[in-house]
């Protein structure tokens, strides 16, 4: 069983940065492709972006609009998503995900992923 917690979410200004860490625990971390979700009140869960195993390929959702940046250290079992230039429509909860997913288009689906985290509030006030 794999266990993941997120950290680093809170309340932004607009146009400011937060960075996401997600860190795993158990072994073969670098076996799992990480994902980044978001969900905001009243909507489904959309994908963010995820990043491979060996953290060579990446693979981003609209949402990202290039602003934001995913990467992972595997020798600390840890995934990060650094956002630049948020808005006020990043406002969300903010899930990172494992899963075992070899079809890159397949990242942004949440229901190939095998273990999520609770979550961290990012907050954007305008």
């Amino acid at each position: 069983q794999v266990q993941l917690v997120e950290s680093g979410g809170g309340l932004v200004q607009t146009g400011g940065s937060l960075r996401l860490s997600c860190v795993a625990s158990g072994r073969s971390f670098s076996r799992w492709t990480a994902g980044w979700f978001r969900q905001a009140p009243g909507k489904e869960r959309v994908f963010v972006g995820a990043i491979s195993g060996n953290g060579l390929s990446t693979f981003w959702g609209a949402s990202a609009k290039g602003r934001f940046t995913v990467s992972r250290d595997n020798a600390r079992n840890a995934v990060y998503l650094q956002m630049l230039s948020l808005e006020p429509e990043d406002t969300a909860v903010y899930y990172c995900a494992l899963g075992s997913i070899a079809e890159v288009r397949a990242w942004a689906l949440p229901g190939n992923y095998d273990y999520w985290g609770q979550g961290t509030q990012v907050t954007v006030s305008s």
